[in-house]
């Protein structure tokens, strides 16, 4: 045992190491207001230098549960993804987000590109994927969906516009939108004739809205334009929430689970390192999955430590 004295000669056991990772990286607190509580609530005093290093163990023991879940995810029928802006020791990194409904996957990275995310992804996952427009999604491949509450914004942006008002051709539009989304709500009391048949509808309907350029020779026609182009880049990723059941049409899951990870950047500027960013996507990723399946991250965290301890 070490003869330090103070926060040094403190030694949390593997329970006092879950707790202090769920307090920082569950529960979005400071290193300090992490340390304060273990200090004021337990008599454990530690710096915030020593949490820091102490986060770095637990990540390491948990390296295998956060690959572990980034599998599972490339098996799933269907992964929403999402992704914001990151500082580690400056702007320019990227954290994004794989998800479903019991599983997350943090990871941050360099460059937010096409072959980062296929990478991530890789050749495993054979499910659908949704996302918003972004454009390095489009050239992955296998089935996508496209957020429907990106494009209802956009057309709703683009009718309260002056160049907008009073628009059939966008009208039209959102109301396409909004009778896909009303079809799903409906499939379980439609028997599979009827639900083809209004499927087809709006995939015909759809076809022959976008197809043509819209006239350039007025306002109206070249925000009716800017519309159109967007819709028919995404053609083929109107309609797949209605082939698949367990696909929504809108990506809100993933910015659910993005949500946290953004108080946690304002709260702590994202991280000084490229392994502080690292342990931050392993203990994010895994207490985020312990809360969708309502398991204990500080007993996963405990456990971890007590066969790294044993290993030792």
């Amino acid at each position: 045992m070490s003869q330090a004295t103070g926060a040094a000669g403190t030694h949390l056991g593997p329970r006092a190491l879950g707790l202090a990772a769920a307090l920082n990286k569950d529960l979005k607190l400071t290193m300090r207001k992490t340390c304060r509580v273990l200090q004021e609530m337990f008599g454990l005093s530690l710096s915030p230098g020593g949490l820091a290093q102490a986060t770095g163990r637990i990540a390491t023991a948990l390296q295998g549960a956060y690959d572990e879940s980034l599998e599972t995810l490339r098996q799933s029928p269907v992964i929403h993804t999402d992704e914001t802006g990151w500082w580690v020791g400056g702007p320019g990194y990227t954290l994004w987000v794989f998800t479903n409904p019991t599983t997350t996957y943090y990871r941050v990275v360099e460059h937010r590109d096409r072959a980062t995310a296929q990478a991530i992804l890789s050749d495993t996952f054979q499910g659908v994927l949704v996302s918003d427009c972004l454009s390095i999604y489009d050239g992955l491949d296998g089935v996508q969906q496209k957020c429907y509450a990106h494009h209802l914004k956009a057309l709703s942006k683009a009718l309260r516009s002056e160049a907008g008002q009073g628009s059939s051709y966008l009208l039209e539009l959102r109301t396409l939108l909004h009778t896909a989304l009303l079809l799903k709500r409906l499939v379980p009391d439609l028997d599979p004739v009827q639900q083809q048949r209004s499927r087809d509808f709006l995939e015909t309907r759809f076809a022959q809205l976008l197809a043509h350029p819209r006239p350039p020779d007025t306002s109206q026609g070249q925000q009716e334009e800017k519309l159109r182009q967007r819709l028919a880049k995404q053609q083929d990723h109107l309609l797949t929430f209605l082939d698949y059941p367990e696909v929504n049409a809108t990506n809100n899951h993933a910015e659910r689970q993005l949500r946290p990870a953004v108080i946690s950047r304002k709260l702590s500027c994202g991280n000084k390192t490229l392994s502080g960013a690292t342990t931050w996507s392993v203990l994010a990723s895994l207490a985020a999955t312990c809360q969708q399946r309502g398991d204990s991250f500080i007993e996963q965290v405990a456990q971890a430590m007590v066969r790294q301890n044993r290993a030792a």
